[in-house]
């Protein structure tokens, strides 16, 4: 029977309240909604659906699946119970089996089977189970970390089949209880019943050279090896007495080449490595890391420390990038140019730049500018006016919501396969606001990051407060136990995440914060909370002294901050920053439209000293000679020799807007464009004329609208209650409608599906099939073929009745049916 129909009838049997439950840890199963049982069932049975299902399951969970997959055949209906799993997965109780079994069955990954043929009446009495039919493609071809059979690796290795006749004659020949064999299929059933059993192959290693069993331990987790010249010929007949344990296990077959750098330890052997069991490091419960520890004050004052300063930094970084927007590069991002400029400005290396880069992009903080190819600072930012905890906030919300990762910033760009870690085939690092740090699973990581950091903290809580030190081995060591589908990803990102959990102060000495513990738990308002209690208040004042400087005693608030920068230069490092004025920037300071008696009450109003006589003597001395000559701006001249004409021009409120000013008697200056002042004065009841030919249209910048604060909304992994009820009701109906059949007519949802499912399985079985093809007229005709392969839509057959084969697009099969039973 289909399995797609066998998990179909499974499903409509189900309560409503199972069916909740399987939504809410699958919800791409409703989205978007499904008709009925059938198309629900095919949807639960998708490889996508079936991988992101497998990224949630925990190890053991995931142990006993893949026993469940190696004990069981989806093509002949041989099925497993929890009573067989319980005797292949050392260090489990059959409750606990039956209760994962149970577990699995309520996720749609397994589903009740009839027991296999022959089961005695005692035993069928149990409950017996089939996976879905696409895990075996999910799964991979080593799980549990056991290879592949020798029959298959003679099917799928052209090699191997070449010599596995004359390996097993040899070893027959020497004496080893192996059978005979005249074709590949016999010698790989051959050396398999050779290899059946753990007595059986230590019969054999009895006589292996001293380093083989410590060779054969590095194939227990995994069956694939790097050997060099494995396919390099090895026979019991030739070896000599100084023979290795990687020739000796060739010359026997207990080992294949798969290559000529590779080797697999075939699944037989493997499972007789494990004294027969397919699992044998089974647990119910975690790892335990050893952790250090820190004080809850030291990760208090390091958390917050780290927060002052990274939102000091972004101040300064938002005020250098709108004084000089940062240009990138041709294939984007930012240069290196840039970022050492950047670095000088900061007093801070250039890696922490390309980081505050990332964190500022992110949270909409500098912009690209589309006509300009640069990064600039929105306009009317309105973080800048924000309590330094809403500051915090922000930049959180954005940073756990983005698919960006800071991170990432330096690492070398991968772009070839095979390129060894830690160097980059073109000699290239990921710059700073490029494409390179988009990854659009880093919100799900960063989340699930936060959550296990939790997890250990509360397990390792002590009574006096403190806190415990989580690196990154403890956290990948958890994660790799409690989603290891998903380890990959986390090993990738994770150091780069508590890197900049650090930055933001989630992570203060090592050890997760209440910041970053109330953020796990998406409690923003209790973060606020604790940074408004905890956090310094931004200082309004700064301590001037004789040598031309201002001291800061603290972390400043971002409007100071901004206008300090432009009257004085920002030198050293940390809160007590050094401002040193000098005519220089007391210049810019002028050129930015202070005077001096503006400048002095300014310093006066914000000092917690008095003004010292040589910074005053400097302010006054400096604007003195300051401004001598002007420059302002003009767009467009007028000319005429009517003076009352001009000046009556210049003094009415009408031609306010176009910005006149009076050069001279008979010449006036405009700010307009020529054609816009000319149409201003036609509008006056004037006629001029425009001299020369108008330059380019003048397009004023638009002002953008006030940037909007990110606000961070968890991953969704559950459903809304609407919508699963809505899908109910669609489902009952459906399933009322259609009586007991849960799989409806060809046509609906689950028709495709059921029709790869179909060809699949007569592809593995070399089974012939009938198929209804219709033709490119509308025509349609029964065939009787023999299924090879199908890809990318195209499906390849052997038509027995003319000998020949034919390719068929899948989209023209409107029927697939099996032409033969399976033999038993």
């Amino acid at each position: 029977m289909s399995l797609i129909r066998a998990l179909g009838k499974d499903l409509e049997a189900r309560s409503d309240d199972s069916l909740r439950a399987l939504f809410a840890a699958r919800p791409d199963l409703i989205s978007p909604s499904v008709p009925d049982f059938a198309a629900l069932a095919a949807r639960a049975s998708s490889r996508v659906s079936v991988q992101r299902a497998l990224e949630r399951l925990n190890r053991p969970q995931m142990q006993v699946l893949e026993t469940l997959h190696l004990c069981t055949n989806t093509d002949t209906g041989h099925s497993a119970s929890a009573e067989g799993l319980h005797q292949l997965v050392r260090g489990s109780s059959l409750a606990t089996i039956e209760q994962i079994m149970g577990t699995l069955q309520e996720l749609a990954l397994a589903h009740p089977a009839a027991p296999p043929h022959g089961t005695s009446a005692q035993t069928a009495g149990q409950k017996f189970y089939l996976p879905v039919g696409s895990l075996k493609d999910v799964v991979g071809i080593y799980p549990a970390g056991l290879g592949r059979s020798y029959t298959e690796l003679v099917r799928l290795q052209p090699a191997f089949a070449q010599r596995a006749v004359q390996l097993v004659s040899e070893l027959h020949r020497s004496g080893f209880a192996v059978h005979d064999a005249t074709t590949p299929m016999e010698a790989a059933l051959a050396l398999q019943h050779w290899t059946s059993s753990p007595e059986a192959l230590r019969d054999i290693l009895a006589g292996a050279p001293e380093r083989t069993t410590a060779l054969l331990a590095r194939f227990r987790n995994w069956a694939m090896g790097a050997v060099p010249q494995a396919q390099r010929k090895a026979s019991v007949t030739t070896e000599g007495a100084d023979v290795g344990p990687v020739d000796w296990l060739l010359a026997r077959g207990l080992l294949v080449p798969l290559d000529a750098a590779h080797v697999e330890l075939p699944h037989s052997v493997g499972l007789a490595l494990r004294d027969g069991a397919i699992i044998n490091d089974f647990t119910l419960a975690p790892p335990v890391p050893e952790l250090g520890r820190t004080t809850a004050a030291l990760r208090r004052n390091a958390a917050l420390s780290a927060i002052s300063e990274t939102l000091r930094l972004v101040a300064e970084m938002l005020h250098s990038v709108r004084e000089h927007p940062l240009a990138t590069l041709r294939s984007g991002g930012v240069g290196v140019r840039e970022i050492r400029r950047l670095a000088e400005y900061l007093r801070i290396d250039q890696g922490a730049v390309g980081r505050l880069l990332e964190l500022c992009g992110l949270a909409g903080l500098i912009r690209l500018d589309v006509d300009s190819s640069s990064w600039v600072q929105p306009p009317q930012l309105e973080w800048l006016v924000l309590p330094r905890q809403e500051q915090w906030l922000w930049l959180v919300n954005a940073w756990l919501a983005s698919e960006r990762v800071p991170s990432m910033v330096g690492q070398p760009v991968n772009s070839a396969a095979g390129t060894p870690a830690g160097r980059s085939a073109s000699g290239t690092t990921i710059a700073a606001l490029s494409a390179g740090a988009q990854r659009p699973d880093a919100p799900v990581v960063r989340k699930r990051i936060l959550e296990i950091l939790q997890e250990l903290t509360r397990e390792a809580s002590a009574p006096d407060g403190a806190a415990p030190v989580l690196d990154a081995a403890a956290v990948l060591q958890r994660a790799e136990w409690s989603q290891p589908r998903m380890a990959r990803r986390f090993s990738s990102l994770i150091r780069g995440v508590l890197a900049e959990a650090e930055l933001l102060g989630l992570v203060g000495s090592g050890a997760l914060s209440q910041l970053g513990s109330a953020m796990a738990e998406d409690n923003p308002d209790a973060a606020l909370a604790i940074l408004g209690e905890h956090l310094p208040a931004a200082l309004n004042h700064v301590l001037l002294q004789a040598d031309l400087t201002a001291v800061a005693p603290g972390y400043l608030a971002p409007s100071l901050t901004e206008k300090l920068l432009v009257m004085a230069d920002a030198e050293g490092q940390g809160p007590a920053t050094i401002y040193r004025f000098s005519a220089e920037s007391i210049k810019r300071a002028l050129d930015d439209g202070y005077d001096a008696p503006g400048l002095l009450a300014f310093l006066r109003e914000h000092s917690a000293t008095a003004v010292p006589q040589p910074l005053a003597y400097l302010v006054e001395d400096t604007a003195s000679r300051h401004g001598r000559l002007r420059v302002g701006t003009a767009a467009s001249f007028i000319q005429s020799d009517d003076e009352a004409a001009l000046r009556e021009l210049l003094a009415g409120p009408k031609a306010a807007q176009l910005g006149l000013a009076s050069l001279s008697a008979t010449v006036l200056t405009s700010t307009a464009p020529p054609r816009e002042l000319a149409a201003a004065l036609r509008n006056l009841g004037l006629s001029p004329t425009v001299d020369g030919a108008e330059p380019a249209a003048h397009h004023r910048p638009s002002t953008p609208q006030e940037s909007l604060r990110p606000v961070y909304t968890a991953p969704r992994t559950a459903p809304p209650a609407e919508e699963v009820e809505a899908q109910l009701n669609v489902l009952r109906q459906a399933g009322a409608a259609v009586g007991h059949h849960p799989v409806s007519a060809a046509g609906s949802e689950a028709a495709t599906q059921l029709g790869l499912e179909a060809l699949q399985r007569a592809i593995r079985l070399k089974q012939r099939i009938h198929m209804n093809v219709v033709d490119s007229l509308g025509n349609s005709s029964l065939e009787v073929v023999v299924p090879l392969s199908v890809s990318g839509g195209r499906v390849r057959v052997f038509d027995p009745a003319k000998d020949t084969e034919r390719v068929l697009s899948v989209h023209r099969i409107i029927d697939i049916e099996a032409a033969e039973e399976l033999r038993q």
